[in-house]
């Protein structure tokens, strides 16, 4: 790819991440380095926030190869450039993975994924050049400048491997790490009333909580990397029965590409129903352990309202997650499901960041 073409999408990164730092700038210019930091990243976790959503989108819509290169589109920045490509790829497979609008979805993500990047690389330089004024460390800015970056070159990855299932997954799983790290930071910069002593002693379970919300958003990930959503149209049974046939060894082989395989033959249908019925049993985890978490936090005023948004979002993940089943899977269900996931995780780290800043005491004997 040209000098020239890296140097236009430079410029497209920059001037997506512009318009919140002039709005940063506009607004709190004046303030001091703290606030400026702390609504710096405010802003920057809701962008990490839209560009997952972003990425969930594209990835349903079967954009994620609507340019089948990187970083550009057909070599060019921008696919008003790459037109004619387009068009002839279009042509030669009207229902393939090149389209105009897939195109176009896939370089939007890919601009707000460089927008997002200078942010945090902002982040970082305020990290480091204010750490005396800030207070605190600069190594989580600096880890999550790393991340994005590892994340960057997964997205490449994505498209190089042609959507193999483990990359596209891995994908999904480094996005959502970098909005739970973000949140932590986000969190670090507040000042609110501390919870209750005793809280302290559900950490450990919010940890887990947090470790359980990783690993169902990864299952989420192989179901819809796969195409695995319609394995199962019934609920509470798959295919009418509880335990319908199931490939676990096709289904859970991780190095394979999409629709194959290890050894290069059409995936089973019985591997795909693996992979769903996995995901939708786990759940049933997950709501145990993260209800009973939001259930215990509710007795503590401060973590209250983020205790009802755990009920909420729970909530929202079996309505949505049963929609994806009987309605199967429009595009619009699907994609709120996957916010649901987001959000959940986001309140999940909130409350897991706001229990660690609980200072360790030897009295926590007593019965919460």
């Amino acid at each position: 790819m040209a000098i020239t073409e890296l140097l236009q999408l430079a410029f497209f990164g920059l001037t997506v991440s512009a318009i919140p730092l002039a709005v940063i700038w506009l607004k709190h210019g004046t303030a001091s380095v703290e606030v400026r930091y702390r609504k710096l990243i405010a802003i920057t976790l809701f962008f990490t926030l839209d560009l997952i959503l972003f990425g969930a989108f594209t990835r349903l819509t079967d954009s994620g190869l609507g340019c089948p290169d990187w970083p550009g589109c057909y070599g060019t920045s921008s696919p008003l450039d790459a037109m004619p490509q387009i068009k002839a790829a279009q042509q030669t497979m009207p229902d393939g993975p090149v389209t105009v609008s897939k195109a176009w979805i896939e370089m939007l993500h890919r601009y707000f994924a460089k927008g997002l990047g200078v942010l945090f690389i902002v982040i970082t330089l305020l990290a480091w050049s204010k750490r005396y004024e800030l207070k605190q460390s600069p190594l989580l800015a600096t880890f999550l400048l790393i991340g994005v970056c590892i994340q960057g070159a997964f997205g490449a990855f994505t498209v190089t491997s042609k959507l193999m299932p483990l990359i596209v997954t891995i994908h999904l799983i480094g996005g959502n790490a970098l909005l739970a790290l973000t949140a932590w930071l986000y969190v670090q910069q507040q000042n609110p009333p501390l919870p209750h002593l005793l809280s302290r002693r559900l950490l450990p379970i919010a940890r887990l909580v947090l470790v359980l919300l990783f690993i169902q958003i990864g299952l989420g990930g192989w179901v819809s990397s796969n195409y695995a959503a319609l394995a199962c149209l019934d609920f509470p049974m798959c295919q009418g029965q509880w335990i319908p046939p199931m490939d676990f060894a096709h289904g859970f082989s991780l190095w394979r590409d999409l629709g194959q395989t290890a050894d290069g033959r059409g995936l089973p249908f019985a591997a795909l129903t693996a992979v769903h019925w996995v995901h939708r049993n786990f759940a049933f985890v997950i709501f145990a352990v993260t209800g009973y978490l939001a259930w215990k936090i509710r007795k503590d005023n401060s973590l209250r309202s983020l205790a009802n948004g755990v009920f909420f979002m729970l909530a929202w993940q079996l309505l949505t997650g049963l929609s994806n089943i009987f309605f199967k899977w429009p595009l619009s269900v699907a994609l709120m499901h996957n916010a649901g996931a987001a959000i959940l995780l986001l309140l999940c780290t909130f409350i897991t960041a706001c229990l660690s800043k609980i200072p360790a005491s030897k009295n926590e004997t007593s019965q919460f």
